[in-house]
């Protein structure tokens, strides 16, 4: 057995798993597992990782940085017409009008000036990735998204005075505190704006996120095992 087909092996083992896991929690409180989208993780993972997942015939991924993504993904997505990719860390509004027209989903909208450079790039490249607004469950200054306080105005701005294909909502909850209470959160949020897509949940916690009502969960780790650090 080559490298090749050992690493092969073992994503299509684990997406496997993960997926089993999803089913099992949507299962729990009476969900169809269909309605949720496996996002894999593949940020700061070589390409021939995500490779082994679509030969194993995932289709959705994550990607943290548009450059990285722009170095890895446009011969991966001409060669597998189907994928979909989310970014699903912070935007530069510089990288603004290369995230839109590399992405299908952008999950980190999160501020006015944003929203105001998306409008105008998605007219500019007459391209409509779907969007979902970033809210900072955990009010963590170190940390991006909108103040739960501040979240049902921005969605409103977004939507109305934007004219922006917003979606749903997204969360990263804090790493020492109960990820329940703030999907819980995410989902009222959600709820009370007419919004009907969750993106919460990741490789520790997925199971919790799908149980509370996730539409999509981040999974990188628990796919493509631990990332290599950068410098």
């Amino acid at each position: 057995m080559t490298a090749e087909t050992d690493l092969s092996d073992t994503i299509k083992w684990n997406l496997s798993a993960v997926r089993d896991g999803v089913a099992a929690a949507a299962k729990d409180v009476g969900r169809d597992p269909g309605d949720v989208s496996l996002i894999a993780v593949s940020k700061s993972h070589p390409a021939d990782r995500a490779r082994a997942a679509l030969v194993a015939g995932h289709r959705v991924f994550g990607e943290n940085r548009v450059q990285e993504a722009q170095e890895k993904w446009p011969p991966l997505k001409e060669a597998y017409p189907g994928s979909e990719l989310h970014l699903i860390g912070p935007l530069q509004t510089n990288k603004t009008g290369d995230a839109v027209a590399l992405f299908d989903v952008i999950q980190t909208l999160d501020r006015e000036k944003l929203a105001r450079i998306l409008a105008g790039e998605i007219d500019k490249q007459d391209r409509r990735p779907e969007l979902f607004v970033q809210v900072n469950t955990g009010e963590e200054e170190q940390k991006a998204g909108v103040l739960p306080l501040d979240a049902d105005g921005f969605i409103g701005k977004c939507i109305y005075d934007y004219g922006l294909p917003v979606v749903g909502l997204m969360c990263i909850p804090p790493v020492n505190e109960s990820p329940a209470l703030h999907f819980a959160l995410l989902a009222d949020i959600a709820k009370r704006n007419g919004l009907t897509r969750l993106s919460m949940g990741m490789s520790a916690d997925f199971e919790t996120g799908v149980r509370l009502g996730a539409t999509e969960v981040r999974v990188g780790t628990a796919i493509f095992g631990a990332r290599a650090q950068r410098d």
